[in-house]
């Protein structure tokens, strides 16, 4: 479980990041991204640290070679808790980019990953999607995103 409080700055910062993008407003983009990334060091190995923070630093790192490791922490994070919602969500982004990088070996193996943790979720959205997008790859078709 996520501290309260650090789940609220997070959220905050998410929702303020997507306005300021939004605008095209770089200077704050990039003053509220140095914010989320100071919360998700000062917490990193500590009883705070969560993959969720990790995960919403990923979804607003615009260069996919920074996003990918950053995923790869949050999922490293997820898979530590374990915690099957954050496998899926996080297995599911990191295969979207993987594919654009023209990883489609390592997408396939985190979607089935992803697919493997959201046998125990509720979210039948994001299950529907993993499946979709791992048949997708797995027949080679070309993959479609909802972005």
């Amino acid at each position: 479980m996520i501290n309260t409080k650090i789940y609220k700055a997070v959220y905050e910062l998410a929702e303020k990041l997507m306005k300021a993008a939004a605008r095209d407003d770089r200077e704050t983009f990039e003053a509220l991204y140095a914010e989320l990334r100071a919360i998700c060091t000062e917490n990193e190995n500590t009883d705070k640290d969560h993959p969720e923070q990790w995960e919403t630093l990923a979804d607003f790192t615009e260069e996919l070679e920074d996003a990918l490791p950053i995923y790869q922490k949050a999922l490293d994070k997820a898979i530590a808790k374990p915690s099957n919602d954050h496998i899926a969500s996080i297995g599911l982004s990191m295969a979207t980019l993987q594919v654009e990088a023209g990883q489609t070996d390592a997408a396939i193996a985190n979607l089935q990953r992803a697919q493997t943790s959201a046998q125990g979720i509720e979210d039948d959205e994001l299950k529907a999607e993993i499946d979709e997008f791992l048949e997708t790859l797995t027949t080679g078709q070309e993959p479609h995103f909802d972005q």
